[in-house]
């Protein structure tokens, strides 16, 4: 980062994952901490000394070139427009919107003002992921044909304003389309409220993909079981990334035919070798702000566009619907949704 201009960064919203931000905002190479917006955060709270104001406006006016958006998802539009008529590149947390309408509002609002704006989809920046797309990519796997995911875990009582399909399963949608590079074109889906409050907290959805490639995902607050797998299967065999702890594996299919009868019954497909990849483990929220870092000082950097971002709230929406419904529903970010 030598010779290169030291980026001031603002910071809205202090709650669980705010802090984290604050954390590596104010170690980041490059960039300066200049301020933390959070209307009930003590003085002290940011770290550094770091200034805590009690409005957007007054974060705008302390000289920011960009802003980490940590608040709840229904305050993401009205902060993110402001910021964008202050002349202040963004990174969103995910969900980018609670609505597609609302999404699309905040990508125009950036597009039109030439300004960055990235969206926090933090799982393509786990390790693990990285090196299965790098594998992907390569054509290791040969043809996909399914993406499995599993997140479940107990119940956050940090989560307020939203249930599980936008809290948690935007990850594995997003995290999906992103290792195919493919897109979601219809889902079907059941979700269930046990703990008491309006939104769900168990869903478990199927989807199929633009690559011919069928997904399925079971996401809940409900487990005393923390689980983040993702399992992606196809011609040569099948990868299984653990997220939690950044391990990669691949299951290779077999070339040698299994003599004992009964074990091969009972077995199904031939097994091959099983190899655990070595993997430089980085924290993949400090990577998510250097490859943010990067964009906005105008270098390639491979971050999350607000209408990717967009077509993952496309996919929840119609998961949500699907649910409502009890059928199949169409992914299209220009479809009006059906009320719910």
């Amino acid at each position: 980062m030598n010779g290169e201009k030291t980026l001031r960064a603002g910071l809205i919203g202090l709650g669980s994952m705010g802090r984290n931000h604050a954390r590596v905002l104010h170690g980041l190479a490059g960039v300066q901490l200049a301020g933390v917006v959070d209307p009930v955060a003590a003085q002290d709270a940011a770290p550094g000394s770091v200034p805590v104001f009690r409005s957007v406006a007054q974060l705008v006016d302390e000289g920011v070139d960009y802003a980490v958006v940590a608040c709840p998802t229904a305050l993401h539009e009205e902060v993110a427009l402001e910021l964008a008529a202050g002349g202040v590149h963004a990174l969103i947390e995910k969900p980018i919107a609670p609505s597609v309408r609302s999404a699309q509002t905040i990508t125009k609002a950036f597009t039109d003002a030439g300004l960055v704006a990235g969206v926090g989809h933090i799982e393509r920046y786990n390790p693990a992921l990285r090196e299965l797309r790098a594998r992907l990519d390569l054509g290791e796997l040969g043809e996909v044909f399914q993406i499995v995911t599993r997140r479940q875990g107990p119940f956050p009582a940090r989560i307020a304003d939203v249930g599980v399909v936008y809290d948690l399963a935007t990850h594995d949608i997003d995290l999906t389309a992103w290792l195919t590079g493919g897109s979601y074109e219809s889902v079907s889906s059941a979700t269930v409220a046990r703990s008491g409050r309006v939104h769900e907290d168990l869903v478990a959805f199927v989807g199929h993909l633009s690559s011919g490639a069928v997904t399925n995902h079971l996401v809940n607050w409900l487990s005393p079981l923390k689980e983040r797998v993702t399992i992606v299967t196809g011609e040569h065999g099948c990868f299984v990334a653990d997220t939690l702890t950044a391990d990669l594996w691949f299951y290779a299919n077999g070339s040698q035919p299994t003599e004992w009868e009964g074990l091969r019954q009972f077995r199904g497909v031939s097994e091959g070798d099983v190899t655990r990849y070595a993997i430089v483990k980085r924290e993949p929220l400090l990577v998510e702000h250097e490859t943010f870092r990067d964009a906005v000082l105008g270098k390639e950097a491979d971050i999350v566009t607000p209408e990717q971002a967009t077509r993952t709230v496309a996919v929840a929406e119609a998961v949500l619907e699907a649910a409502a419904h009890r059928t199949t529903v169409p992914v299209d970010p220009g479809r009006p949704v059906a009320s719910v």
